[in-house]
């Protein structure tokens, strides 16, 4: 099993004594070499070593600050009309206006814990074996952040890490378990670590505080990565919704228009701004410790936001994150993407912008090309899972087995349990999902809602096409017109389970047998 612990990573510091002599000894061999050739030869070895001290000085610093259930586009100035009308993300939509901020960025999951791992572990939530709500990877996975360590980088995760080595309170005989089976092992593989520190309430006034205390742990002679995690805009909204008027919201077609509705709303909002305010607080503190200038900062949703069609589910609102990138002197200011982005690419591309190769498991693509404004392919798909959650296993809040593949145009969803009736995931108990659900047995819903909540059984196969509907409101599955399109991103699904060795029957097989 590997070991994660301190005695066995590299540093920079014996790293720099050894470059430090190599120069020392190539000086003293210049001064008293004459032979011409030997003298170019011993510049060139020189030159070879300077280069290689610049390339270690210059290494950025990262921090990486994930929210908590935050789809795109709810950051202002990216496409949401009430994001912007009622300033909801001042501070994000300044730090979008610094760098560059992707269009098509989407998550492996509609779950905290297995989005968040696939995000450290630079692969598929399938091949890791995580699709179930807070199952750590096996014990020798490696993180891209044990990578950075190796290679002489301070590693630290702070805030919410969301059930990276399992959930926060366990049965003893699981968390016995866990820890014989090495999956609990975070406080061994970073620097700093903090067990799922919160940011609600009060809680939000200190995150520079703890970002700064972290920072400060790091030795003058390394460059650091640190993670922060946020709990917003995850449930339990803001109580309060200053400023937002929930009769004047705009919502989206596929939401009924309910009073409750509007309200959730309105205190989902709120809590992206009580977000917002604390990104505002870390960024200042940032600069004001100087590091500004030195610092590859990244901004991403985990997952979807809990609203309706949204966490859970693998549709739009339940994978489509946002995902900003300030690197200055590097990323052109004001820049955008509109590259197909996945959550595992996170750890291959800031490795690459460290100049440290990755592992060739982690099946993440790198896209520091396209961050640094180069043309270059990017990805054709990209796919996610779905399976268990937090609830119970007669409904899709809780048990769901699902697989989507999202090109450019298209969204290709296959259900596996299409009997399970929909729930939106951390809704139930909400008086929204009770008014909408009241207002279906009353008939008072449209024809539309109805089938988009209620439909049963549901399709087994779902397609959209995201130009003309992003909504996801007419499924085209088994139309003529878009049957090559339908095949294509089947075959592509098929291909990635395959890969992954996903446990679920392919769509063609679940198809044949359902006739």
């Amino acid at each position: 099993m590997a070991s994660f612990s301190n005695s066995g990573h590299h540093r920079a510091g014996p790293e720099h004594c050894n470059v430090e002599s190599s120069q020392s000894k190539l000086l003293t061999m210049l001064r008293v070499v004459t032979d011409r050739g030997a003298r170019i030869l011993l510049c060139g070895m020189l030159a070879t070593i300077l280069s290689g001290v610049r390339a270690e000085t210059t290494r950025p610093n990262v921090l990486l600050i994930l929210s908590d259930d935050h789809s795109m586009p709810h950051v202002s100035g990216c496409g949401d009309d009430n994001a912007t009308r009622f300033q909801i993300t001042p501070n994000l939509q300044r730090f979008a206006a610094e760098g560059m901020r992707f269009e098509r960025a989407y998550t492996t999951a509609p779950q905290c814990a297995p989005s968040r791992i696939s995000i450290f572990a630079c692969r598929s939530p399938v091949r890791l074996g995580v699709t179930r709500f807070a199952q750590p990877p096996r014990g020798d996975v490696r993180f891209f952040t044990d990578v950075l360590r190796e290679h002489g980088y301070w590693v630290g995760l702070d805030g919410r890490h969301q059930h990276l080595d399992g959930r926060i309170r366990e049965a003893p005989h699981i968390d016995r378990v866990l820890r014989e089976q090495g999956m609990q092992n975070l406080d061994q593989r970073f620097d700093h670590f903090v067990r799922s520190a919160g940011t609600k309430g009060e809680k939000l006034r200190e995150v520079a505080d703890r970002v700064e205390a972290a920072l400060r742990k790091v030795p003058d002679d390394e460059p650091f990565f640190l993670y922060f995690g946020f709990n917003q805009p995850h449930r339990r909204f803001a109580a309060k919704h200053d400023g937002i008027d929930s009769t004047k919201l705009i919502l989206p077609p596929d939401w009924p228009d309910l009073p409750e509705v509007r309200m959730d709303y309105a205190r989902f909002l709120s809590s992206v701004r009580e977000l917002d305010w604390g990104f505002g607080q870390i960024m200042d503190r940032l600069r004001a410790m100087g590091h500004e200038n030195d610092t590859l900062v990244l901004f991403m949703g985990d997952n979807g936001e809990a609203l309706l069609r949204g966490k859970g589910t693998l549709y739009d609102r339940g994978t489509h994150v946002p995902l900003l990138i300030r690197w200055p002197g590097r990323v052109q200011a004001g820049s955008q993407c509109a590259h197909l982005v996945s959550g595992t690419d996170l750890g291959p591309t800031i490795l690459e912008a460290c100049g440290l190769q990755f592992p060739s498991e982690m099946t993440g693509v790198s896209f520091l090309s396209h961050l640094l404004g180069h043309d270059a392919p990017g990805r054709k798909f990209v796919f996610a899972e779905r399976g268990w959650h937090w609830g119970p296993v007669t409904r899709t809040d809780g048990l769901d087995l699902s697989r989507s593949v999202t090109s450019k145009r298209y969204r290709y969803i296959y259900n596996a349990l299409p009997d399970r009736s929909y729930t939106p995931v951390d809704m139930p108990a909400t008086a929204a999902w009770r008014a909408i659900t009241q207002a279906h047995i009353a008939g008072q819903l449209s024809p539309l809602h109805s089938r988009l909540y209620f439909q049963q059984p549901r399709p087994v196969v779902e397609l959209y096409d995201l130009e003309a509907d992003p909504f996801e409101q007419n499924n085209l599955a088994g139309r003529a017109s878009v049957k090559q399109t339908e095949r294509t991103l089947r075959e592509a699904l098929e291909s990635w389970m395959i890969r992954e060795h996903d446990f679920l029957p392919l769509p063609t097989h679940a198809l044949q047998n359902a006739k």
